[in-house]
């Protein structure tokens, strides 16, 4: 059975009024839209068919119908018109960022507050690095007796240091064998590469120094793991409890206990490669607490090689068109705010992260 151009304009109308009432949408509805010259007969005829191909779900026999998950799907992928944020909608974003977001203490929480606040949905937000952080250089200073600054300069020309203390039998030879041979090892390798085994045959080959290579090894792994974290945070969860899909208690407990940081750890690496908003549309999702569930996601760049990312939670009904939009322009705001000029850091230069072993 072909989707004409009238089923498509008919799924449209079927979702535009299922969103706006939560309540399934009858042929008499759509008959009555300004847009919508056909019959009642012809109207029936087609939401007979869009049921059949799937695209429409009829709760009961004497109801009217409401969209399935592919009729979202297919309401999303080609169907929705843009949505055009009000002058008061833009004002209301661009106030609530500057007044709320002066400081960057617990970014992520404020951020995932601003956008439940402005979309009225469970919100979500982000912060993570693009890429996997690895060591580029390694340089092993003498710090005066007793200890040494360990200086690593890190991908997206980050550096940090650390005061070690020394072995009594530590030379500034030794020290420069190590540095040497740390560069030939371990450069340019991801976390996961930084075994017991490596660590061993580093061990072999360092002489006097070995002593300091697990010291050394630990320092890398514990940075490196916090260069690649993600800080993720969820508001706004309560906001589910007022929409008449979540009016069964039982129902509404199981999706609330599903909306966490942990069930969206996911999220970031969902985000790696895609461009513009994702919507994840019922049964798409990965936790089958969230199978009635859509979930709209899109980034922003924080830069210093972090990205961040911004979405919601709600039901499959929710207004995409709507709620896509003021991601959006939540997102384009926030690279804004983020962006700096290039400040690009003197050779030589060591940035305050030092830490006392």
């Amino acid at each position: 059975m072909e989707l004409t151009e009238r089923k498509k304009k008919v799924l449209r109308s079927v979702v535009d009024l299922y969103i706006r009432t939560a309540e399934p949408v009858g042929s008499k509805a759509i008959t009555e839209l300004p847009d919508m010259n056909y019959s009642s007969a012809t109207i029936r005829n087609e939401m007979a068919d869009l049921t059949t191909m799937g695209y429409l779900e009829q709760p009961h026999t004497s109801a009217g119908r409401v969209p399935s998950a592919a009729g979202y799907r297919l309401y999303v992928d080609e169907l929705m018109m843009d949505y055009r944020l009000s002058v008061d909608e833009t004002k209301s974003i661009n106030t609530a960022i500057e007044e709320k977001m002066q400081r960057v203490d617990k970014l992520m929480e404020k951020v995932a507050r601003l956008v439940s606040q402005a979309t009225n949905l469970p919100a979500i937000s982000a912060a993570s690095r693009q890429s996997g952080a690895t060591v580029l250089s390694y340089n092993l200073l003498p710090a005066g007796p007793g200890s040494f600054i360990l200086v690593m300069m890190l991908s997206g020309e980050r550096v940090v240091n650390k005061l070690i203390k020394l072995p009594l039998n530590v030379s500034e030879t030794d020290l420069n064998l190590l540095s040497a041979l740390l560069n030939a090892t371990m450069t340019e390798i991801p976390l996961e590469e930084f075994t017991a085994d490596k660590m061993e045959k580093v061990m072999r080959s360092a002489g006097s120094a070995a002593s300091l290579v697990p010291v050394i090894v630990d320092f890398v792994t514990e940075t490196l793991k916090t260069h690649n974290s993600t800080d993720l945070a969820v508001a706004g969860q309560a906001r589910l409890l007022g929409l008449p899909e979540y009016r069964d208690v039982d129902k509404a407990q199981r999706v609330l206990s599903s909306i966490d940081e942990e069930a969206f750890s996911n999220l970031p690496a969902v985000m790696q490669g895609a461009n513009g908003t994702k919507v994840i549309v019922g049964p798409e999702n990965i936790a089958d607490e969230l199978k009635d569930t859509s979930v709209v996601v899109t980034k922003f760049d924080i830069g210093e090689g972090m990205q961040g990312m911004i979405g919601v939670v709600g039901p499959t009904r929710m207004d995409y068109a709507k709620v896509t939009a003021r991601l959006s322009y939540f997102a384009e705001s926030l690279s804004k705010m983020f962006a700096k000029p290039e400040n690009p850091q003197l050779p030589g230069s060591v940035e305050p992260e030092n830490k006392q072993e």
